[in-house]
């Protein structure tokens, strides 16, 4: 695999990086920065930084066997904080719950599941856990109005502090649909950012655009509504060609203002995930 990688990265890396800085009228600026590879079954699914800047990415491959006895057949997008590392998990089609697995800084691991409500897909394809480390955020697939919120399991002391079940404490109803939602992260407390599969063109002119979230106030447990604004298209540029490209995760590091978002190649590209950072500029 990691041969693969360098051979694609290699071809990938011959073309013409395009620095583009197109973004929505009156939102954010950002500028791109830099490309880098990892490999899409070891790192494929999403990333989260570390207080220290390094990455630690998800794919099929870091799913521990003794969650893959227990059904867990899918990790989403990431995310790290205050030193513990929070996966969104979930099962078969016919589930009926999803998990968040916490990993502590001293590498214990607490498992917090959460029933379906009614209506509530199976999907858990991220977390994203608010600035203030209390609040934890996660959505489902295909066409959604909102994103849902959890009490931070672990970080925040309404939940039991060595796993058990998880309730959701509310969510964000949307003000315009999104589709097929991969990642998000928080860039403040009261701004996220996601990366979006979408290349329909139904819901914004962008194919799989990167959007932005703007809450009213940082998340307090209680619904509240997002505004939804599409900055850019993330791009879509490999050594091979045609249409099975795929958004997957997205990280914002405070410590850097770092954003960076990841798309897995095409064809016999797909050994490969590219990793494209963005960096806030002034419009």
């Amino acid at each position: 695999m990691k041969r693969q990688l360098l051979i694609v990265a290699a071809l990938t890396g011959g073309l013409a990086l395009a620095a583009s800085t197109a973004s929505a009228t009156g939102a954010p600026l950002w500028t791109e920065t830099g490309t880098a590879y990892t490999d899409t079954l070891g790192g494929g699914q999403g990333l989260a930084s570390r207080a220290d800047g390094s990455l630690l990415y998800r794919g099929l491959a870091d799913i521990p066997l003794s969650l893959r006895i227990k059904g867990w057949n899918h990790v989403g997008d990431p995310d790290i904080a205050r030193g513990h590392v929070v996966d969104a998990y979930q099962g078969a089609d016919t589930a009926t719950s999803k998990m968040f697995a916490v990993t502590t800084p001293a590498g214990r691991r607490y498992e917090y599941v959460h029933p379906l409500s009614q209506g509530e897909k199976v999907n858990n394809s991220f977390a994203a856990v608010s600035p203030d480390a209390r609040w934890l955020v996660a959505g489902e697939w295909g066409e959604q109005h909102r994103l849902q919120v959890f009490p931070a399991p672990l970080l925040n002391p309404s939940t039991p502090a060595t796993g058990g079940t998880l309730a959701e404490a509310g969510q964000i109803t949307l003000d315009r649909p999104v589709r097929d939602i991969q990642g998000c992260d928080f860039v403040t407390d009261t701004r996220l950012v996601c990366a979006s599969n979408d290349a329909s063109g139904t819901h914004f002119p962008e194919p799989r655009p990167l959007l932005q979230v703007d809450l009213p106030h940082a998340l307090d447990g209680r619904a509240v509504t997002g505004t939804v604004t599409s900055l850019f298209a993330l791009p879509q540029r490999s050594a091979c060609t045609g249409g099975g490209y795929e958004t997957e995760g997205v990280d914002y590091d405070p410590g850097t203002g770092i954003l960076r978002a990841q798309m897995i190649q095409p064809g016999v590209c797909a050994v490969a995930t590219t990793v494209y950072a963005y960096r806030e500029t002034a419009g």
